[in-house]
């Protein structure tokens, strides 16, 4: 899952990045408004949240929700702030913020917060993403693979190879390309190597197969990568 944070102060940025990157979110860190704008308006950005300060140079956060309401972004909205009057709230939240977070604030309450927003979402996450005879459990951060008498076989994942796979059951049959991937999966401004994509798709491929999946990953030449829907 990828998040927008966009926060100026670069130590606590910083801390919402590290701490979020370590439960699993793909995370851009824009330092201010209009860069925060242009990362929502790159066609290959997907987010699923927007974490935005009030208190932003260059497009305060407060014109940043508004501007993205009016483009009719529905992308949920997390304001950060130090404000913490009703008038403030009821401004940010009459500007297009769906929820109100008052600094400081603990990690665990951000976390809860997000995941709320996720509940609420249209693009709601459930427990886990089945395709074939493949199982994506989000509580254990685990891929179950079922033989063809009924057992299961459970394969931990690395954060990255659970994006992946996450990526790729959620788009079944359809080939993604070399760029898509490397920008749904890593930061705007990662400075992955070129061939990262390959070398990540041919390990999540050998994890698989050594755990029974045949042929679970398909390598369209010339174009992308495919998850067919009758793995197995």
């Amino acid at each position: 899952m990828k998040i927008l944070l966009v926060e100026d102060e670069p130590d606590l940025g910083a801390i919402i990045q590290k701490n979020l990157t370590h439960h699993q979110y793909v995370v851009d860190w824009a330092l201010d408004g209009m860069e925060a704008w242009e990362y929502l308006t790159n066609s290959q950005a997907i987010y699923s949240i927007a974490i935005v300060d009030w208190m932003l140079p260059k497009l305060s956060g407060i014109e940043l929700c508004r501007r993205l309401r009016k483009a009719n972004y529905t992308l949920p909205i997390l304001m950060l702030t130090a404000r913490d009057r009703m008038e403030d709230k009821i401004t940010g939240l009459d500007a297009g913020a769906d929820d109100y977070l008052v600094k400081p604030f603990g990690m665990e309450e951000l976390l809860a917060r997000m995941r709320a927003l996720q509940r609420r979402a249209p693009t709601f996450q459930t427990e886990r993403l089945q395709l074939g005879h493949l199982r994506l459990d989000y509580g254990s951060n685990a891929i179950a693979i079922t033989d063809s008498q009924g057992n299961e076989k459970s394969v931990s994942l690395t954060a990255k190879e659970f994006q992946l796979l996450e990526y790729l059951m959620q788009n079944p049959d359809r080939i993604l390309t070399h760029d898509q991937i490397r920008d749904r999966i890593w930061a705007l401004d990662s400075e992955s190597a070129s061939n990262v994509v390959a070398a990540q798709i041919r390990l999540l491929r050998k994890k698989l197969v050594e755990s029974g999946c045949e042929n679970p990953i398909e390598t369209v030449r010339g174009f992308g990568y495919r998850l067919n829907s009758n793995n197995k």
